[in-house]
């Protein structure tokens, strides 16, 4: 496993090593202490890249049931160590899937309610998996698990970056890493936490089901979100634009 990893690193190195990009210059800008939470403030401002963020942060937190995996493969599923690897390989096989399919053909319209429809269908199989007492069942939930957040990370991923300027975008870059981070790492606290106080499968249905209530709640709350047609920078200006003229006539 871990030579895998590595080898998978050194291809990715060299693959990145091949890029080349032309970088304008740059105005220098004056560094102060205020530089660091500028990011946040730039974020809480832009409401399109503020309900990305959140979403992926509260949805994960809730939906995340891969701390759990080691319980089903054991006391549910019954399938021991070696299940347990399939349980593990199964998200990273449909979010790989997915990914080389959406880099051939990538999403042409409505790019914004598919996120929010996959971040939808991920919260259902989620549940799924975990009500699930068949093994194939709860792999093709897995599967499906990681489909659906592949396609929600690449549109959450190309919203943040193409809708924030050149001189904010580490900043912003940084948030959002610290917000993906945080969320995996805090999800699987939260999953052994409601694990103990109800059960392994309530926590996860539990998480499921919260995934959903959080992708209902954005939706109403980020319309910019589901407004989001192309993923160009036109058409996210558009979208924007829109959405400020609709609170302003609110």
């Amino acid at each position: 496993m871990y030579a895998c990893a590595t080898v998978a690193y050194a291809i990715a190195v060299v693959l990145l090593s091949a890029i080349r990009v032309e970088i304008a210059p740059r105005k220098r800008l004056e560094q102060s202490a205020g530089v660091i939470l500028e990011g946040l403030r730039y974020i809480w401002r832009q409401k399109l890249i503020l309900g990305c963020m959140s979403l992926d942060l509260f949805a994960v937190l809730l939906g995340g049931a891969v701390a759990l995996l080691p319980v089903y493969a054991r006391e549910i599923l019954a399938i021991g160590p070696n299940g347990l690897g399939m349980l593990r390989a199964a998200p990273g096989l449909g979010a790989v899937a997915v990914a080389i399919v959406l880099a051939h053909y990538p999403l042409r319209r409505r790019a914004g309610l598919w996120m929010l429809y996959c971040i939808f269908g991920f919260g259902v199989f989620t549940i799924v998996f975990g009500l699930s007492g068949n093994v194939a069942l709860s792999l093709v939930a897995l599967v499906l698990t990681g489909a659906f957040d592949m396609v929600s990370v690449i549109v959450r991923s190309t919203l943040v970056q193409l809708t924030t300027p050149d001189e904010m975008r580490g900043r912003v870059s940084a948030v959002n890493m610290l917000f993906i981070g945080a969320s995996n790492e805090v999800g699987q606290f939260e999953s052994g936490i409601t694990a103990q106080w109800f059960g392994t499968v309530p926590s996860v249905v539990l998480g499921g089901a919260g995934t959903i209530a959080i992708v209902l709640a954005w939706n109403w709350l980020f319309p910019s979100l589901r407004l989001v047609d192309k993923l160009g920078k036109d058409s996210l200006e558009r979208s924007d634009l829109g959405n400020h003229n609709g609170s302003h006539n609110q």
